[in-house]
């Protein structure tokens, strides 16, 4: 299986994470529980310093720069959440960063971004079209590239997988939202140093579907197109290294419509009142569509981040599933 780093940096990670926050909350809300009919863990990564559990991953990447003596200026591409954990740590050490983003993205998540302190790009209709931008821009400006998906965030943001476990216990089964990869990965890593046996469950969008593609057919396959609303499961060309690592450590890979994303939003926010963006209430969309199996069981759903425009949470709790270009 891919491997992402020994026991000893996965512990170097928890204490550079915990220099700049606290573990956050898992709970088990009553009426979600209820709902479910099963006992279910929600893991609160909305809770950071910056709503989503990228910050992390950020800063475990940019402290090893430092360490490295790599103290040249960063560039990355995200829709948001890494765009956000980039610039919040390359901030601490006081290293500029560049974030480029899709033309269409979130301005909340924009102004975010730029309160954060980066210089932002805004081109591309996609993640991907935006992430070879970014790779040009790198290369005639002499910044240096941060990868979306590497060892550094992984160990980073597994430690929120760490936290579910040691508070929870061995899990029947958890459910993790699949963007490029980093969160699950993490996941997987904090089950495997903790020797639990919890199965791990993935979860993407119908219409950004490429990692279960590549699970059924055991290797990388891209889609034409990721239009999802759930821009932090909007990646249409998946990381071989992560499509490795899940096709080996994952139970399997659930497929949720748009829709029941929506609908997860809605409960979330009602048996929790807790907000959730697109991809943060994909875990709880795959455990409410495989409900029977689960009924009885121990669970975790992974609220991977709250970071969603006003007027598009708005059409949720309206009843509506947002459009991507609306």
């Amino acid at each position: 299986m891919a491997n992402f780093g020994n026991r000893e940096e996965f512990e170097q990670a928890r204490a550079i994470v915990y220099e700049a926050m606290q573990p956050t909350l898992q709970h088990v809300w009553p009426l979600l529980a209820q709902e479910m009919d099963s006992e279910v863990w929600v893991k609160h990564e909305n809770h950071t310093p910056l709503g989503a559990f990228k910050v992390r991953g950020g800063l475990v990447h940019m402290r090893r720069r430092m360490e490295s003596g790599q103290t040249n200026g960063v560039i990355t591409a995200s829709m948001g959440n890494h765009g956000q954990s980039i610039p919040y740590a390359a901030t601490r050490e006081g290293v500029p960063a560049v974030v480029v983003v899709p033309e269409n993205n979130s301005r909340e998540k924009n102004a975010a971004m730029r309160a954060l302190g980066a210089e932002l790009i805004e081109t591309g209709h996609d993640f991907t079209a935006s992430k070879a931008t970014a790779e040009q821009i790198a290369e005639e400006r002499g910044l240096d590239m941060v990868a979306s998906f590497q060892d550094d965030l992984v160990q980073g943001v597994s430690t929120y997988a760490q936290e579910l476990f040691e508070a929870a216990g061995e899990l029947d089964a958890v459910y993790v939202p699949i963007g490029l990869g980093s969160g699950i990965c993490g996941t997987m890593a904090a089950r495997d140093l903790l020797g639990l046996k919890t199965k791990v469950i993935g979860v993407v969008s119908e219409r950004a579907n490429a990692y279960r593609l590549s699970f059924e057919a055991r290797k990388p396959m891209a889609t034409n197109a990721a239009d999802s609303f759930a821009e932090g499961m909007a990646v249409r060309e998946p990381h071989p290294v992560a499509v490795e690592a899940i096709n080996e450590g994952v139970d399997h890979v659930v497929e949720v419509t748009e829709d029941g994303i929506a609908e997860a939003m809605r409960l979330l926010f009602r048996a929790t009142h807790n907000i959730a963006e697109g991809a943060g209430a994909g875990a709880l969309a795959a455990l409410m569509q495989e409900r029977e199996a689960m009924q009885g069981k121990r669970v975790g759903v992974i609220l991977s981040g709250g970071n969603i425009d006003a007027e598009r949470f708005a059409q949720v709790l309206g009843g509506k599933t947002p459009v991507v270009g609306d």
